[in-house]
């Protein structure tokens, strides 16, 4: 992750000199690594998709699969699904790689429509994830 800090860790977290890390910026989040309770790496996050009603995080968009991008595949990952892990300077989503690997996800050339978020990949998602 990176923040607007000009300590340039890498990966946007803060030395343990620096007050407590409370919010990160959209942009810093974009990239950062995707790993599971493992340690295995499963992707980067792509994008992030707000809920314009309610103003949150609505789900991640991350990448998985592939070889220098190709065959690689995106999912959405509802936003309750991915936790900070500051220790790996990472986010960690608590799930296998198999059922990551059986999940909707979507060509990064052909996106769902996203101004309708109750279409049928969404709502796919939801379902899969366990999420009304």
């Amino acid at each position: 992750m990176s923040t607007d800090n000009t300590n340039n860790l890498g990966e946007g977290f803060t030395d343990s000199n620096e007050p407590n890390l409370k919010f990160l910026t959209a942009s810093s989040i974009i990239g950062d690594k995707v790993s599971n309770a493992e340690g295995e790496k499963l992707g980067h996050i792509k994008d992030i998709m707000l809920n314009i009603r309610s103003g949150k995080i609505e789900y991640y968009v991350i990448d998985f699969g592939g070889f220098l991008g190709i065959g690689e595949k995106y999912f959405a990952i509802p936003a309750n699904k991915l936790e900070i892990d500051p220790d790996e300077r990472d986010f960690r989503f608590n799930e296998k790689r198999e059922t990551l690997e059986k999940a909707p996800g979507f060509d990064k050339h052909h996106w769902p429509e996203t101004n309708e978020h109750k279409v049928a990949y969404t709502t796919d998602v939801w379902s899969f994830w366990g999420d009304d």
